[in-house]
């Protein structure tokens, strides 16, 4: 199996990771270590996935999963729970509740305060992240935050039309930076990482890590919805080790 652990000074006792395709069980199309019991895949195999993952992550209990919408809803969790629960961010401040964000090209943002007391996971697709997910999530914390990118669709693959544009640039112009103009009028390549980038630095948070996978690209390593329709999920976690 292999995992992608975040390269970031978060405190020793904050632990992260970020899934991969390789190490699981699922077969084509879901080739791999697919998270996603919501795809079509074989729900035992996906299970065996799961639990395979969280050995193999040393976690301290069962990741705790969301039914992802493109809200805004960020949720605080206060124990482990089996229950699937209706949002795009948990955050928590208690130890051993292990934080998740399913993807297969939308952002994965994962944050701790500097002291190394509170942590969440936030799934952000251009939607999520232009509506103020990350601002809702950083609500939640006291004092200074850093942030680490997980996978996502990378800035020469992310299609999109003039909405998406207008929908970042009447929060904040500079978020023009982040789009291509594509030759065909009215489209664009948007670079996600850098629009996270510029709403967590004007939300205050000044350390940034993490960004530089691509999931349409690395068609090995990564599950990529745009790139293959039918296909598997990723997920990111973090943790506070008790």
């Amino acid at each position: 199996m292999e995992l992608i652990i975040p390269n970031w000074p978060a405190p020793s006792q904050i632990k992260s990771v970020a899934s991969t395709r390789f190490g699981g069980l699922s077969q084509s199309p879901y080739q791999g270590l697919n998270l996603g019991t919501h795809v079509g895949d074989d729900k035992k195999t996906v299970e065996n996935n799961r639990l395979l993952l969280q050995k193999n992550a040393h976690m301290p209990s069962s990741p705790i999963w969301l039914n992802q919408t493109h809200s805004t809803r960020v949720i605080e969790c206060t124990s482990p729970t089996d229950s699937i629960l209706d949002a795009d961010g948990i955050f928590t401040s208690n130890t051993n509740v292990i934080c998740s964000a399913m993807t297969a090209d939308c952002l994965p943002v994962l944050l701790t305060n500097v002291q190394g007391t509170q942590v969440a996971a936030v799934h952000a697709g251009w939607r999520g992240l232009a509506d103020g997910i990350v601002e809702n999530a950083l609500d939640l914390f006291d004092g200074e935050v850093m942030a680490w990118l997980g996978p996502a669709i990378g800035p020469t693959a992310f299609e999109v039309g003039q909405d998406v544009l207008d929908a970042f640039v009447s929060f904040d112009a500079n978020a023009h930076d982040a789009f291509i103009a594509k030759e065909e009028e009215g489209k664009w390549y948007a670079n996600m990482v850098l629009l996270a980038t510029q709403r967590l630095n004007s939300a205050g948070v000044k350390h940034v890590y993490g960004g530089q996978y691509c999931t349409y690209s690395d068609r090995e390593r990564f599950y990529s919805y745009r790139r293959d329709g039918v296909t598997g999920r990723l997920a990111s976690f973090i943790w506070i080790e008790a």
